[in-house]
């Protein structure tokens, strides 16, 4: 079991914000990565939205960041700990432009790059952008492979409804071989379907724990799985929030547990295909106090699971 570095205020989602996460800084966020890098977290991840509708601000929260410029200034902060999307919304953005960000990123930090995608689910952010949100598989679809195909081939081309290419050079490709793990996150059995064609991982959002063994096998009985699936991600917070950013009350992933009770859910969560996760931020009463807890988290949690 991996253990992600859980970073304070890359959002203000209502069902799992604490209050003193608004009080912390950029330069407060570059000190706790090169602090997670230190301590041997496995992962640091940051979730994506360009814009939040006004009338969905009380879910929400207005402050959320790019994961490309997030991932790639982190990883430039720090020498081993892996950076990841949970998650980049994929329709949002050209993928020319998405695959020369990740692989530049993953060039640059010698393949210390995952990246997990999802389709979106706001349709008033995709509408600000001008993406048409009913046609956001099928883009999804055909995105990953123009991506996978810039990555990959020496001579790159592709021909699509939405995006193509050809005679054209795209360099410098990812540093990993042979591209940069593909996760891909949600519980639509179109997502679980490009999850066994294209990916590694999955991240489940809505789906609930005891379930995720049947999606498990779901993903591995399609035709056309490409039999790589390796790392499913699911965080102590992931059962907090349901859909549209509501607060489910689920109590099972609480912060603030003891020693036992977090390496008993984390034993469950393995038993269930889990092979990374994270643990919610505590109510603390300063980022002081955070230190404190991710240093206790490294030394007493971190040795037990691995």
């Amino acid at each position: 079991m991996q253990l992600q570095f859980t970073m304070p205020h890359i959002h203000r989602i209502k069902a799992i914000t604490t209050p003193w996460e608004a009080h912390v800084t950029g330069a407060d966020q570059t000190r706790m990565a090169k602090w997670a890098d230190k301590l041997g977290y496995d992962m640091m991840f940051v979730c994506e939205h360009y814009v939040i509708p006004n009338d969905h601000l009380e879910l929400s929260g207005p402050h959320h960041l790019s994961a490309s410029t997030t991932m790639a200034y982190w990883a430039g902060a720090t020498e081993t700990i892996r950076m990841c999307s949970s998650i980049a919304q994929l329709p949002l953005q050209n993928p020319i432009v998405t695959a020369k960000a990740l692989s530049t990123m993953d060039w640059l930090s010698s393949g210390r790059v995952t990246i997990a995608f999802a389709s979106g689910w706001l349709k008033g952010e995709f509408d600000a952008l001008g993406v048409d949100f009913h046609q956001r598989g099928a883009m999804s679809e055909e995105y990953i492979q123009a991506i996978i195909e810039l990555w990959t081939k020496e001579s790159p081309e592709f021909e699509g409804k939405y995006v193509s290419f050809r005679d054209v050079a795209f360099e410098p490709k990812c540093f990993q071989s042979p591209h940069i793990p593909i996760w891909f996150g949600g519980d639509a059995d179109a997502v679980l379907r490009r999850t066994a064609r294209y990916a590694s991982g999955w991240c489940p959002s809505l789906t609930k724990p005891e379930d995720i063994p049947a999606r498990i096998d779901f993903i591995k009985s399609q035709p056309d799985y490409n039999g790589k699936l390796t790392d499913i991600f699911y965080s102590f917070f992931t059962s907090r929030v349901g859909d549209g950013h509501v607060d489910t009350g689920d109590t099972g992933g609480k912060p603030g547990q003891s020693k036992q009770a977090i390496l008993d859910r984390l034993g469950w969560f393995s038993e269930l295909g889990v092979t990374s996760s994270a643990l919610p931020v505590p109510a603390v009463a300063s980022i002081e106090e955070y230190f404190d807890y991710t240093q206790w988290v490294a030394e007493e949690i971190i040795p037990a699971i691995r």
